[in-house]
């Protein structure tokens, strides 16, 4: 049975713990504010890039040439896995190499290639067998374009060089602060935009100089977009569960410095009880 002394050290530990794990939860919950708005403000531009992209396919005849649409034969992938690079967030990052893991389980090692974004994905894959062809740590959980415009300037010119033939991202999509899902999209080639059934453009579009430069144009922007998307999508996501997480810690550690302290407080009594039978005794025996 430990000491009183041992169950104090126990319980300044847990005390420690607790403060550390409550500034946790707040810096989480300071980061979560900022990434959410970041995130409403990306998302409607995200949103209309798409229906731009939509509008002008269909004005255009249908007829899109830019290298972004071309699906060829797939020889070669490359998978983007976006994780986080710091721990204590619970399940988040064992989730994502999970579901990485699952998609690659089917692939052959010469014919797929990863590229990483967060320092958990990287230490994970890295002991495998599988070839990491780009890694973009450091992030911090916040959105750095200089970061994710060199990842689209690799990707593009992987796909456009012809070393890969189809990129997929694995990240999460931030529902609310408790919840995300884990999203596999793809990511080149672009599917081609297709009204859905029923709907019509009523706009008539004169293109200048042609469609094709338009595309050109756009195209780049519209990768760039998708990317920053699901970067923010996944550290919003990210700084959710880890305060969640850390609320948690925060609420067992108080659970347990209550039973530390009702362990401590029965030892106390116990000891002071045979202290007092010790004295009761002695005194029974010198009167006898």
């Amino acid at each position: 049975m430990p000491t009183l002394r041992q169950v104090k050290k126990r319980i300044r530990s847990v005390i420690s713990t607790r403060q550390i794990t409550k500034a946790m939860e707040m810096v989480a919950a300071a980061k979560l504010r900022k990434a959410q708005m970041r995130l409403m403000q990306i998302r409607p531009y995200s949103e209309k890039l798409d229906q731009i992209l939509i509008s002008l396919a269909a004005a255009s005849g249908g007829e899109i040439t830019h290298p972004f649409f071309e699906t060829r034969e797939v020889k070669k992938q490359t998978l983007v896995l976006i994780a986080s690079d710091r721990g204590l967030c619970g399940s988040f990052n064992s989730n994502l190499i999970g579901r990485a893991v699952g998609w690659l389980s089917d692939k052959e090692e010469d014919k797929v290639d990863l590229v990483l974004a967060g320092k958990k994905g990287h230490d994970f894959f890295k002991r495998r067998p599988w070839k990491i062809g780009g890694r973009f740590v450091d992030w911090s959980g916040n959105l750095d374009y200089g970061k994710a415009r060199d990842m689209v300037d690799l990707l593009t010119n992987k796909f456009l060089s012809g070393e890969t033939d189809e990129i997929r991202l694995i990240f999460t999509h931030f529902i609310s602060t408790t919840r995300y899902k884990i999203v596999e999209a793809p990511y080149l080639p672009v599917e081609k935009p297709v009204l859905e059934e029923g709907k019509t453009v009523h706009l008539e579009y004169i293109f200048e100089p042609s469609p094709e430069a338009i595309f050109s144009d756009l195209m780049p922007r519209y990768a760039l977009t998708k990317m920053t998307t699901a970067l923010a999508e996944s550290f919003a996501s990210e700084h959710g569960t880890r305060m969640i997480a850390m609320g948690a810690a925060t609420k067992n550690a108080s659970e347990m410095i209550d039973n530390l302290t009702l362990q401590y407080n029965k030892a106390r009594q116990a000891a002071i009880t045979k202290e007092l039978l010790d004295i009761v005794g002695g005194a029974e025996a010198l009167r006898g």
